[in-house]
This record gives structure tokens, sequence and C-alpha cells, in this order.
């Protein structure tokens, strides 16, 4: 959510920023808004000038009592009366017209970065760079849960039995794979430096407007039904919400922390062939990283966030690249974002593992995250998120590009520890 006062005095550069975005059904938004905010200030305005009326007349009470004056004080107390009955008739027209500039403000895309490239889609995002060599074997790299069922590894027709399609039980040395990429992962965020966290799994509402787009809650979110929460997304979402409300010392920032939580996704719509199995799930696990920083700063760790996703890739023998999101692709809250990607050694492409984002102080504004500086200024913070790992589609590119001919997986070094000393995965068939 952009400031209200920046929009009312460039309602030009806003409405550009959305043709940018390729949203002009949003253009009427923004004078609607500037309508409803002059008369929201008007109402304001009435009734700050009728309570200091109020306030001013109220004084006079006690003087004509003490004066002896009681019919002239009763007049005075009808007259705070009326006054009283007036603001009390205004307070839900201030809170239909605050709520009514919200509602459109949460609706409007925040300002994107110059550096953002312009087009309509997913299909106009631009390749930033290429991390190791994509290799393709000489032989037949089967589908990953083909590869899996080697390993009696994962069962999905039970889940399907148990929950419906989009569910799955890992089995055996995959399961295992995938709880010492997550531990992997948790202990190289640790070693960078931030703070691991483990937070909850639900979220209220208030939080969930927050942190994300009224098209992207009806599409992601489920909610409990009865009850004020809403399963996770994905645990940038309540690691943000761990800050709402509050105003933090300058000096302390930034705060980097890094998260493990299980997240849960409604993934509406139809999707490919090779979107099935554990591509795009109900149910996943990911370890996450957020940052809350001056907006000086964003940038900085705009790119050391994705720089550690392309780390932790490749410190495990997997090939990725780099993509900057265009403008039409940034959800409405981004300011800035990449995606990381894997190379499929079998669809001979690569797949996003990972998607890097600069929020600016949108997420900040809406969830009234503020810092304090050493004069005592107040301002909004920025946030940043960035997947470290997301075990799910980090299997199918750890499974692919460490297949061997023989139906075994190389297990890199520096994932052994937590394979108890493996260095390969036999399968069972």
């Amino acid at each position: 959510m952009i400031d209200i006062k920046f929009l009312r005095e460039n309602p030009d550069v806003v409405k550009e920023n959305i043709k940018k975005k390729f949203q002009e059904h949003k253009l009427p938004l923004v004078d609607e808004v500037i309508a409803l905010d002059d008369k929201r200030r008007a109402t304001q305005q009435e009734a700050d000038d009728l309570r200091a009326k109020m306030n001013q007349t109220s004084k006079q009470i006690g003087a004509l009592m003490g004066q002896g004056k009681k019919d002239e004080a009763e007049k005075v107390k009808a007259e705070v009366a009326e006054i009283k009955q007036k603001i009390k008739d205004l307070e839900p027209v201030e809170k239909e017209l605050n709520d009514k500039v919200t509602e459109i403000m949460m609706k409007i895309p925040n300002i994107i970065d110059p550096s953002v490239p312009i087009g309509a889609d997913d299909t106009c995002n631009v390749e930033i760079q290429k991390y190791g060599d994509p290799v393709t074997p000489d032989f037949e790299i089967p589908y990953h849960t083909d590869i899996m069922e080697r390993f009696d590894g994962i069962d999905m027709d039970a889940a399907g039995k148990v929950a419906g399609n989009g569910f799955y039980y890992l089995m055996g040395d995959i399961a295992r794979l995938h709880s010492a990429v997550l531990a992997y992962a948790r202990d190289f965020m640790i070693d960078r430096g931030f703070t691991y966290c483990i937070p909850p799994y639900m979220i209220r509402s208030n939080v969930v407007t927050g942190v994300m787009s009224f098209e992207e809650m009806d599409a992601m979110m489920y909610k409990i039904e009865g009850e004020d929460l809403y399963l996770i997304g994905t645990s940038e979402h309540s690691m943000i919400g761990k800050f709402i409300d509050t105003l933090n010392d300058e000096e302390k920032l930034p705060y980097t922390l890094t998260s493990y939580s299980p997240c849960f996704r409604k993934e509406k719509g139809a999707h490919g062939i090779e979107e099935r199995g554990v591509y795009r799930i109900h149910q996943f696990e990911k370890q996450e990283m957020i940052v809350v920083c001056k907006p000086e700063e964003a940038m900085h760790w705009y790119d050391q966030l994705w720089q550690n996703t392309v780390d932790l890739f490749r410190s495990l023998d997997v090939p990725v690249r780099t993509l900057e999101c265009c403008s039409g692709d940034l959800a409405d809250l981004k300011v800035k974002s990449c995606d990381v990607e894997a190379w499929s050694p079998r669809q001979q492409k690569y797949f996003e593992v990972g998607s890097c984002s600069n929020l600016g102080d949108a997420q900040a504004r809406r969830l009234r995250i503020r810092v304090k500086d050493k004069d005592g200024k107040k301002y909004f913070a920025n946030t940043l998120n960035n997947t470290v790992v997301a075990p799910p589609r980090m299997l199918i590119a750890f499974l692919e590009n460490n297949l061997n001919a023989d139906g075994s997986v190389n297990i890199p070094e520096a994932l052994r520890p937590y394979m108890g000393g493996k260095e390969k995965l036999i399968p069972n068939k």
C-alpha cells in the first residue's frame, strides 16, 4: 500500500505505474480514492472542530455554576449535548470513509523500481545470470515420482485416499533426503548470520491482508471455518506479521530471520503434465528468509537474499539461473522481484524453485511496522523475503541433477552429514 499523501500529490505517477503493470482497469481507483480522501479529511476536520468547540464550551459550565447562574449553565449543557450528538453522528461516517479509502488503497499496486523490465506476464521475464553448467546425461531421466518410487520413497495413492489430490507420503531415504535438505538449509542460513525461527502456522485476517493482496489471498489461503484464522501459504507471512504494531529502534536494524514451516496452498487452476507429482501441491515444507531494514538498505539486502539461494543450490551441485520478474508478473505489493530457477535435465529447461522480493514499505505500512531514528523521527521499515529452499521442488532438481545411469543418486559432500554419511542412495528397484 502506497502513501495516500504521495498518491494525492502524484496521481499521474500512480496511474503511469498502474499502466506499467498492465492493470488499466484500476486506473479509475486513483480519482475515486482522491475524492473519498477529500471527503474523509473534510469530515475529520468538521469532527475535530466540533470536539474543540465542545471542550471550550464545557469549560463555561463550571464557571457559570460557580457564579450561581444555573439557568445559563443549563443552556450551555444543552449546547454541549447537541455538539456531542453531532460528533456521534459523524463517527460512523468517518469510519465508513476511512474503511473505503483503505480498501481502495490496498487494491492500488505499489510503485515498482525503475530497474524492473516492463512486460505483461511471465513470458517477458528477463534472465540475469546462470550459475553452473546445465548437464544433459546420455541416459533417459525418468519423471521425478518414478525416480522416488525406485527407492520406495513416495506413495501418492495412499495420500489421495487420506487427503485427496495434491498430497503425498514420502518414505525411507527420500523422506530422509527431504528432511536433510531442510536441516542443511537451516544451518546454511544460521552460518550467514540469520536468526532461526519457527513461526505460527496460522495467522489472523489482519495479518493476511497486511502481507498480501486480496487476489493472492483468495487464490492461496485456506480459511479455518468459524475462526479468524488462515493456514499460512508461506512462512514469510507470519514472520513479517511478527512485527505488527511495533516501533523499532533504528540502531537494532536490520532484523534478519530464517524460518522453517509447513505451508498450505489452494493451488487453483489447471496445471500442465510437468506439474504433477510433488511439483504443485497443497502442502509442503519450506525454509524461508526475511529482512526488516531501513529503506536505504533494502536493495543491498535484496541482492544478498537471492545470492543466498543461488549459493545453497550450487553447494548441492544443482545448476541455477536468476530471472528478473517483469512489471506484469509482480504481485501488487512488490517493488522488485526475481526468481531462482533450477535446471531440469529431464525437461531441458529451468523451473522455479524460489522467489526473492523487495516489498518496500508496503507491508510495513499495512501492518504499522515503524522505525524510530536517533532523533526520534518515525518512519516505516522496508521488508524483504526469499525462499531458501522448498524441498518438494528442490527434490525434483536434486534427484534429476544427481541421478546416475544405474538409478543411484549421488549425495553432495555438503549434505552427507545430514544423511548419516551416505555418499549415494541405492534404489530398491
